[in-house]
């Protein structure tokens, strides 16, 4: 069977829109800029940050930097893909692996960069936030090595979606302290939580009812 990490299963909420805005980029990309370019600056973007944040404790207007920073994240990593196959780099497993890597390595700094905002009492909070996205990406690595199938979105909710909950977190602590994301944890935890356990459920049953159609087949055979 061949690789498919570079196909992906379900649609966010934004799917729709999401590809008219790749279609109309797509063409003004340069030719000196390459799948592996475009991959690759997730690095400086996730090193930038932690810096904004650790500005924003003396002017909280450094957020503003930090949600350009999170564009900038989702302009190349909805590119990058895409360059790829138009100019047939050829990298499909190196993308994969290096993509959802450095997507990973990105959710922790905006992690680590509100760690940096918040107060000390606080810190272990956002330590258990960050185990429950990082569930999130290991629920789907493990079901596509199940499956074939990649899927990064559920019930709607994918990467882009979660980028844009970021962006408004960091405009609300710009206009209300950050107060805000104190009283937003809980919220956060309890909502991520339900996700999860909903996404566990649904992925596991699945993956038994493949089973049992696959033991069907082999007891007909």
């Amino acid at each position: 069977m061949s690789f498919r990490g570079d196909v992906k299963t379900g649609k966010s909420l934004f799917h729709g829109p999401e590809q008219i805005l790749k279609n109309a980029l797509l063409p003004h990309i340069p030719r000196s800029i390459e799948t592996y370019h475009l991959t690759l600056t997730t690095l400086l973007w996730s090193a930038l940050i932690p810096v904004f944040a650790f500005l924003a404790r003396s002017d909280v207007r450094w957020l503003w930097a930090a949600s350009l920073m999170i564009v900038m994240q989702y302009l190349t990593d909805l590119l990058d893909g895409a360059i790829g196959r138009l100019r047939n780099t050829g990298l499909v497993k190196w993308g994969y692996y290096m993509d959802h890597f450095l997507d990973y390595l990105f959710l922790c700094s905006i992690l680590i960069g509100y760690s940096i905002l918040l107060p000390q009492a606080f810190r272990a909070e956002m330590f258990f936030v960050m185990a429950m996205f990082g569930a999130f990406m290991v629920n789907s690595f493990l079901s596509f090595a199940c499956t074939q199938e990649f899927c990064i979105s559920y019930m709607g909710i994918g990467p882009t979606e979660v980028r844009l909950l970021f962006i408004v977190i960091n405009s609300l602590l710009i206009f209300f302290g950050v107060g805000f994301l104190v009283r937003a944890i809980p919220y956060v935890v309890s909502v991520s939580t339900f996700g999860l356990f909903v996404t566990v459920y649904r992925t596991q049953r699945e993956l038994w009812r493949r089973d049992m159609q696959a033991k069907r087949e082999g007891n007909r055979s």
